[in-house]
């Protein structure tokens, strides 16, 4: 058989927010396969904040994304092709190998997940039950180490992370607060995940309605956004108070970040101190199935809610990007391809 995978592969760095012609849209055809690989085509493809950080040039907790390769990413899809023994045809996989129609690995390349027997969507599998959940839930556990009675406060509440983040909180008997941005997006936390409250940042409040939310302070603060969210945050924390750092998507557009106010000054200002650091999922990676497995139990019995924005169209993901680095996504960003 042959397939025509198209790719998106990074022509430019941007500078600010990224445009189309940071994107070169280019077609290549597979049509060989060696022992032990497969073909995956791709059905959908995830967008999160991270990836602006990757199309930099600069030091971060991972490689930039290169020049003529396919952007960095997330996909899952269904096995075309097999000359494994280890996938068969019509197997689900996740796989972190960037924008692109059509995959082939190796069979036993770490990138590859194979999505366990649900009657979940497969979507899913890059959302709640994918990377941002496995974020959410090691990055509570592991730095944020909630106790039952404990205010927790979630950013970008209404997210992919942040809403497992809160959800969990909740199973951990938590009093959860989230901070989201409008109305639409904070009802939905309230109502439908069932936090305790949420703020919504752009009424202009923000400080007042988060110290009127938090009247025993905040014990756990999990970080999504950074900038005027991290500096109302601050002198609430008690004492003992932990932040674990997912992001700060607020500032991922500035060009020069060596002189932004980070959360890391923000919280580093502090005295005392909370305990904050950064953490990146991959550091707990051999628990990932175990993870995935928790999350899963979870959403099947109802548990554990959440909502996707799906946009048809593999052309769409540069503008999806967009969408995703200015909030006007609802929930887990996905493309159908």
């Amino acid at each position: 058989m042959e397939y025509v995978n198209k790719r998106f592969l990074l022509d430019k760095r941007p500078v600010g927010m990224p445009q189309d012609d940071c994107w070169k849209l280019s077609d290549e055809t597979i049509n060989s396969l060696n022992k032990n690989e497969i073909i995956i085509e791709v059905k959908f493809l995830s967008i999160d904040p991270y990836m602006r950080g990757r199309m930099n040039d600069s030091k971060s907790y991972a490689a930039p994304a290169k020049i003529g390769e396919p952007m960095t990413g997330e996909t899952a899809g269904v096995v075309v092709e097999s000359n494994s023994e280890l996938f068969n045809v019509g197997d689900m996989v996740c796989a972190h190998k960037g924008w692109q129609t059509y995959i082939k690995a190796k069979d036993t390349d770490p990138a590859l997940l194979k999505v366990p027997e649900s009657k979940i969507g497969l979507s899913s599998f890059l959302g709640t039950l994918g990377m941002p959940g496995r974020t959410a839930y090691f990055g509570l556990n592991r730095v944020g180490k909630p106790k039952s009675g404990e205010t927790l406060v979630v950013s970008a509440a209404s997210g992919a992370v942040g809403a497992v983040v809160g959800q969990l909180g909740k199973i951990y008997g938590c009093n959860v607060i989230g901070i989201a941005g409008g109305p639409e997006k904070c009802a939905y936390v309230r109502d439908v995940l069932n936090f305790d409250d949420c703020i919504d940042y752009k009424a202009g409040n923000l400080n007042d309605d988060l110290k009127n939310a938090c009247p025993n302070g905040i014990d756990i603060y999990f970080e999504n956004v950074g900038g005027p969210v991290s500096r109302a945050v601050a002198p609430l924390l008690n004492d003992g108070s932990r932040v674990p750092i997912c992001g700060f998507i607020s500032q991922y557009n500035e060009q020069d970040m060596m002189n932004v106010e980070t959360p890391f000054h923000v919280f580093g200002s502090l005295d005392p101190k909370p305990e904050h650091r950064f953490f990146v999922v991959t550091e707990w990676m051999n628990e990932w199935e175990h993870a995935t497995q928790e999350i899963l139990k979870l959403v099947e019995s109802e548990k554990m809610k959440y909502r996707e924005t799906i946009t048809k169209g593999f052309e769409n993901a540069p503008q999806a990007l967009r969408d995703v680095l200015t909030g006007k996504n609802f929930g887990k960003q996905i493309i159908e391809i």
